[in-house]
């Protein structure tokens, strides 16, 4: 039951301001995930030649930081409030983005993504407490949904828009990111709610972060060294151990901190531990299936950015009627068959370009349908999965159970990168190339496979869980500018006051 100790009332036009202010920051935060993937060969060519090795740590280290700092950036937003921690993610990813933009070389770009990387991780989970501070209970689903598809949607043009930007330059990849940032924080410092949690909450575990990220760049240098360093190489052993010793270490943290980075107590529930993991090997496919379609047709084919953007367009194009499609479909067979089917057709995808792609372009036979296939299965199975984790938890921990599955997809795409890497390795003739390329669709699609066996163990959509007993009322202030003054109201069930400002 809400409670409101205020008369006023969330005006429409009030909360879509707000809609629009948080939507542009997912969009853009989403987007910088696979944006930069078409834009790589024209930033090797213009650092000096640089290896594809060197080039991978702009995309992981964008990643492996997300997904390291994302719950610890929740929970301090928790603690402190989400407007400030959204304006402040702002800021420090349009810093981040104006010295992408200028760098001129590989380590400072590296530097500036794990810059962005840490404001991102801040303006996910802020953005859905804001969201969800203006809409009414009746519409939050709906909210939470178009939040969804809004980040979904982003991520899977990322390519195709990165292809129209490259055009000019690869730093307008970075550098269109600087006005939007500037237009949402100057309108979210003035219409955005204050939303906080439990003021006096135990801080996140830094520590656990750190492990994280060192465990996770660890892997992912062994992973992307290996070919050249000697699979059996004391520095690649040494790389896996580091990781596998930091990852006991973030698991023994995580078993005693009181706000750990991944709650443990999470996993004891079957259909979130089964779509969480079903959802890293499927985002570990997906990764490293964008980037191989990128590097296949600038490096191999010949294509200039915008037509390899063009050539990936039908692949996201798919993605959103299916999404919506796909949701009657799991009410009336469940989650598990219907992301299972999605895995099915991605792996077929796939395997379709190892078997039929050659040195020659030929793309409505050999590329088109692998297009095709993968956006299907994309459209499937992600929204499904996310569906299936949210609702095998209570409402009051979505927004936990979102960082840890949003940590796991993160951490697939880093695995997925790197291992793409160490497979292509450096060809020296197109035949070489071919060969690694079909190697590694084929472990693209024995990767899907593995999640099509995984989310069948989902079967009917799960439940949600019961409600568990009142948990601390957060408090909800919104601005009062002279056009607008605004109620918001908290996630269900937790009961929000709302109060405007200076009230």
């Amino acid at each position: 039951m809400v409670v409101w100790k205020s008369n006023l009332v969330a005006r429409p036009f009030y909360s879509r301001a707000v809609f629009i202010i948080v939507i542009a920051a997912v969009v853009v935060a989403n987007l910088d995930l696979f944006v930069v993937n078409v834009a790589l060969p024209d930033i090797g060519r213009d650092f000096h030649q640089a290896s594809l090795s060197t080039l991978s740590w702009v995309l992981n280290a964008y990643a492996i930081v997300f997904a390291a700092l994302l719950v610890v950036a929740g929970r301090l937003a928790d603690r402190f409030g989400h407007r400030g921690g959204f304006l402040l993610g702002l800021v420090i990813f349009t810093v981040g983005s104006t010295i992408s933009a200028l760098s001129p070389d590989v380590a400072t770009l590296v530097a500036a993504r794990i810059v962005q990387a840490a404001g991102a991780a801040l303006l996910i989970p802020t953005s859905l407490a804001l969201v969800l501070a203006v809409t009414t209970p009746a519409r939050r689903s709906a909210a939470v949904r178009a939040w969804s598809a809004a980040g979904g949607v982003a991520a899977a043009l990322g390519p195709v828009l990165g292809g129209l930007l490259v055009q000019a330059s690869w730093r307008w990849v970075f550098l269109i990111n600087v006005p939007i940032g500037i237009v949402a924080f100057a309108a979210g410092a003035r219409l955005l709610p204050d939303v906080r949690g439990e003021k006096n909450g135990p801080l996140p575990d830094l520590v656990g972060a750190a492990l994280l990220t060192v465990g996770a760049g660890a892997l992912s240098l062994g992973l992307v060294e290996g070919a050249d360093w000697g699979w059996g190489s004391g520095r690649v052993l040494a790389s896996f151990g580091v990781s596998l010793v930091l990852a006991l270490g973030l698991v023994a943290r995580s078993a005693r901190h009181p706000a750990p980075v991944i709650e443990l107590s999470m996993l004891r529930i079957r259909a979130f531990r089964t779509s969480t993991v079903a959802v890293l090997l499927f985002s570990l496919a997906f990764a490293a299936m964008i980037l191989s379609f990128m590097l296949w047709c600038q490096q191999v084919w010949g294509y200039s950015a915008l037509r390899t953007g063009l050539a990936f367009a039908p692949g996201p194009l798919m993605v959103p009627p299916l999404a919506i499609a796909a949701g009657p479909l799991v009410r009336r067979i469940g989650a598990g068959p219907v992301a299972a089917a999605g895995n099915i057709a991605f792996c077929l995808g796939v395997l379709w370009w190892a078997a039929e792609v050659g040195i020659r372009p030929h793309y409505a036979t050999e590329l088109l349908p692998g297009v095709v296939l993968t956006g299907i299965g994309v459209g499937l199975t992600l929204p499904t999965l996310i569906a299936a984790m949210a609702t095998s938890l209570p409402p009051h921990r979505f927004a936990t159970g979102s960082g840890v599955n949003t940590m796991g997809r993160q951490i697939g795409a880093v695995l997925g990168i790197a291992i793409l890497v160490g497979v292509l390795g450096t060809p020296h003739s197109p035949g070489e190339a071919l060969t690694g390329f079909q190697h590694a669709w084929t472990g693209m699609g024995i990767v899907s496979a593995a999640t099509a066996f995984v989310a069948i163990l989902l079967g009917r959509s799960p439940s949600p869980s019961p409600s568990p007993p009142a948990t601390p009322t957060p408090t909800v202030t919104a601005p009062a500018p002279a056009q607008a003054t605004a109620a918001a109201a908290s996630a269900a069930p937790v009961t929000p006051e709302v109060r405007a400002a200076g009230s």
